[in-house]
């Protein structure tokens, strides 16, 4: 007469689909915070608007921050208006179609903001959203 085995093995955790798991929210992370990096800078306090609404954003869109004294940010580096003329006209022949966001501080002078929509616009870019926030009640 034979006898069952009572011995259980005992259960062994898989590091390797953990591990595929951790790297997959790795990259995740990194890629999500690669999109809003140089949306935030610190400096800009965007004007309140009644219709203001979050849409969606487009793959590989420039963020174009203009700084209460003028200072010109282009995707987290500070430019002047020739430079950012110049790298908008190599963006526009590659991309014709290139999506550009204009911040401009609250309480910027409205010049500093039209002078750089007058350099985007000399670049050949159509496509200019201009960023706003809901107002606090």
């Amino acid at each position: 007469m034979k006898f069952r085995d009572q011995r259980q093995e005992t259960a062994e955790l898989e590091l390797a689909p953990m591990m595929d798991v951790v790297f997959l929210l790795l990259i995740f992370f990194i890629v999500t915070w690669q999109f809003a990096r140089f949306e935030r800078d610190m400096d800009i306090s965007v004007p309140a608007a009644e219709e203001a609404g979050d849409t969606p954003r487009q793959v590989g869109e420039i963020i174009v921050n203009v700084r209460e004294g003028g200072e010109i940010i282009l995707n987290g580096s500070e430019v002047s208006e020739d430079q950012l003329l110049s790298r908008l006209n190599r963006i526009s022949q590659e991309f014709p179609d290139q999506a550009v966001i204009l911040r401009g501080h609250a309480t910027a002078d409205f010049q500093y903001i039209i002078n750089v929509l007058d350099q985007i616009k000399k670049a050949g870019i159509w496509n200019v959203a201009f960023a706003t926030t809901q107002p606090e009640n």
